[in-house]
């Protein structure tokens, strides 16, 4: 592989393009992950960018929490008996209980797959 350069002032820079990503934007847990490597693992995540697989990887991450996140939450309303009937019933204590679902799950997600 032969590198190209241009110059910019006095200085001359490399002509480096990164492979085409996709266009998936990068959501709330693949952002956090991208913190926990940046600040806790600082090898793997210039790694990462070094080998340009990083973005693939917070997508995957991202994808893989939402999932979990919607499992979680289905699984545990359904566990507990939070149901629409309750919504329709009580609104604000169905709101408390799937508030509190959600932080639950939330928990389980950042321990096993954002801080691992």
């Amino acid at each position: 592989m032969e590198l190209t350069y241009h110059w910019e002032g006095d200085v001359l820079i490399p002509d480096l393009e990164l492979e085409d990503g996709s266009n998936y934007q990068i959501g709330k847990y693949g952002r956090m992950r991208q913190r926990y490597l940046f600040e806790n693992h600082h090898a793997m995540y210039t790694h990462l960018v070094l080998t340009e697989k990083l973005w693939k990887h917070l997508e995957e991450v991202d994808m893989e929490c939402n999932d979990m996140m919607d499992m979680l939450t289905v699984r545990m309303a359904e566990r507990e008996s939070v149901t629409e009937h309750l919504k329709s019933v009580d609104q604000f204590g169905w709101v408390r209980k799937m508030n509190n679902i959600r932080s639950r799950a939330e928990e389980v997600v950042l321990h096993d797959l954002i801080y691992r």
